[in-house]
């Protein structure tokens, strides 16, 4: 497997390549992560399996689409391809080794530049991963019926697939008919997002430059990434504080905060397991009485 992406790596770069040293990283529960280099050049390597190829190329693609934007760094991606019975993405080795020494102002502020930058619908041109769920991108020009049919409407089919009906999807149904209710004002328009960005998906370089990386990328309400970095924690105060002197929020984003994380937590609840439900419908209830 090595020697093929070895070749791949020479043929992307254009540069003589041969791995030399491999070894394992840790950090992530979906793919297996690896650094190789040959002495001169060192890069990041993700495998899974065979069908995991789709799934590496559109995470490729989303980096390469937030790059384009110049105002947030990404690992660039590199190549991606097959070895032996697995699939690979080669991205761009970035020294992590400052850990969460950088400025916290300076992500919020990149991140308010990465989400004024728009598309002309809500989606994107393909579809992509959250976690190891499909994400639905299929384009659409209204926001609630977006999120409504391609994020909570996917994610209660699917937890039914898995055997959880009952509560979870009478409320739920009941909640995608009232979900107008949240949103009475302009509708947002199609932001360019990170897509999962949790306390997980950032870090600095060693020369404290943000780097966001793993995204799930789409075009739709910025507030999405935004209620995505309360949820888990990770982020502090300065973040938020220079986010919002950006790019300042609007006065209905505290009650679409649960609607916009119910996403997540169905997502963790289909991967994961039932340890989710509980929260789950605790959440779905909690929005029912406040739909409009």
């Amino acid at each position: 497997m090595w020697q093929t992406i070895g070749k791949a790596i020479q043929a992307a770069t254009g540069e003589d390549f041969t791995v030399r040293k491999c070894r394992a990283t840790g950090g992530g529960c979906i793919n297996s992560t690896y650094s190789v280099e040959d002495g001169a050049h060192r890069f990041f390597v993700k495998v899974n399996r065979m069908s995991g190829l789709a799934m590496f190329e559109a995470e490729a693609d989303g980096l390469r689409e937030i790059a384009g934007t110049g105002v947030i760094r990404v690992p660039s991606p590199v190549c991606t391809g097959t070895a032996a019975d697995s699939a690979f993405l080669v991205l761009e080795y970035i020294d992590f080794s400052s850990g969460r020494k950088g400025r916290a102002e300076d992500l919020g502020r990149q991140l308010a530049g990465m989400h004024r930058v728009r598309g002309t619908q809500y989606g994107w041109r393909r579809d992509n991963t959250i976690g190891s769920t499909c994400q639905v991108n299929t384009p659409a020009d209204n926001w609630p019926e977006f999120w409504r049919d391609r994020r909570l409407g996917c994610q209660l089919a699917l937890a039914a697939s898995n055997g959880y009906g009952g509560a979870l999807q009478r409320k739920g149904e009941r909640l995608l008919v009232r979900l107008d209710g949240f949103f009475t004002g302009d509708a947002p328009l199609p932001s360019l997002l990170h897509g999962d960005l949790w306390g997980g998906n950032y870090a600095y370089a060693a020369s404290g430059e943000p780097v966001i990386f793993d995204p799930a990328v789409y075009y739709g309400d910025r507030e999405t990434d935004l209620a995505m970095t309360e949820l888990f924690g990770g982020f502090p105060a300065a973040f938020h504080a220079a986010y919002r002197e950006a790019f300042p929020l609007d006065s209905g984003y505290p009650a679409r905060k649960s609607l916009y994380n119910l996403y997540h937590i169905l997502n963790h609840l289909n991967m994961f397991g039932e340890g989710y439900l509980g929260q789950a419908e605790g959440m779905i209830e909690k929005l029912l009485s406040e739909a409009g």
